[in-house]
């Protein structure tokens, strides 16, 4: 059995018309132009009752094997949002509860997806402040590692940071910029930006290392390599050189970049937004 036929067996909540529907819309959204497309065909309800015990077990022991060392590892802006949130482990979060704070905090939403959205479908979703969360969760056999994002992944791992002002800026601007790239290089070096930040960053904070990448935050193996191996070359952010570096996904991370603030990642996203919309004619509040 493939890893996505055990997920969808593992996973009843995605099964559905509505689910494909909104699949079959993100899938297309690929070949419209952006300004055709709309994030609101890709989102479904959560339908939190399709969640079974086995499904909030495995929460529990990934919430439980995690916590304890991220208050020791994360940013202080990572931690202050995963409070703001609530979240507990005795059960699956609800993403209504999520959005709640994300109201009151930026403005961003946490929308249902029924899952992997392709790379322009889920920038546009960025670019209206809304974070595609995948709301599967992990077959109970595969804990330690997982191919693709699940609820684990994405809200205890990213949505944190989107209650962050800063942090929350600079991931509308990122995806504006990267809905409208059509360059190919600005393509590839958006991607790898998004990598070695969003997925993979790490940051000073308190006078030692830190992280608040997503990848970093669900995995203990690899957040304990990113802190502590010898093997990494840990360079200072910059943004041009991190959109010359290449990543590969397949093992634990040789090289990170290093923040000294998120309003350095942000306004360094500034910069580089205005310079490839100013290509494509857009302009930076569209």
């Amino acid at each position: 059995m493939s890893h996505s036929e055990k997920m969808l067996r593992f996973n009843k909540i995605i099964v559905g018309s509505e689910a494909d529907e909104a699949q079959a819309a993100a899938d297309a959204a690929a070949f419209l132009p952006a300004d055709q497309i709309d994030p609101e065909k890709f989102f479904i309800p959560q339908q939190y009752e399709r969640y079974t015990p086995e499904n909030h077990e495995v929460w529990r022991k990934l919430f439980e094997s995690r916590i304890g060392s991220l208050r020791q590892q994360a940013s202080n802006v990572f931690l202050a949002g995963f409070d703001a949130f609530g979240l507990k482990p005795d059960a699956m979060p609800r993403l209504e509860d999520v959005n709640e704070v994300l109201a009151r905090t930026t403005g961003w939403k946490s929308r249902a997806v029924p899952g992997y959205l392709p790379a322009k479908a889920f920038f546009a979703c960025l670019s209206t402040r809304q974070f595609p969360t995948t709301i599967t969760i992990r077959p109970p056999d595969e804990l330690d590692y997982l191919p693709e994002p699940d609820i684990f992944h994405d809200v205890f791992g990213h949505v944190p940071l989107h209650a962050d002002p800063v942090f929350a800026d600079f991931l509308q601007t990122y995806g504006k910029a990267a809905l409208h790239a059509n360059d190919p290089m600005h393509v590839e070096r958006l991607a790898r930006l998004f990598w070695f930040t969003v997925e993979f960053g790490l940051i000073h904070e308190d006078g030692r290392l830190k992280i608040y990448g997503s990848g970093l935050m669900s995995s203990i193996g690899e957040s304990n390599h990113a802190l502590s191996s010898p093997n990494v070359d840990r360079r200072p952010f910059n943004l041009e050189r991190v959109c010359e570096t290449p990543f590969e996904i397949d093992h634990y991370q040789p090289i990170l970049y290093v923040l000294e603030s998120f309003e350095q990642l942000r306004d360094a996203m500034n910069q580089y937004a205005e310079r490839v919309l100013d290509e494509v004619g857009v302009g930076a509040g569209a």
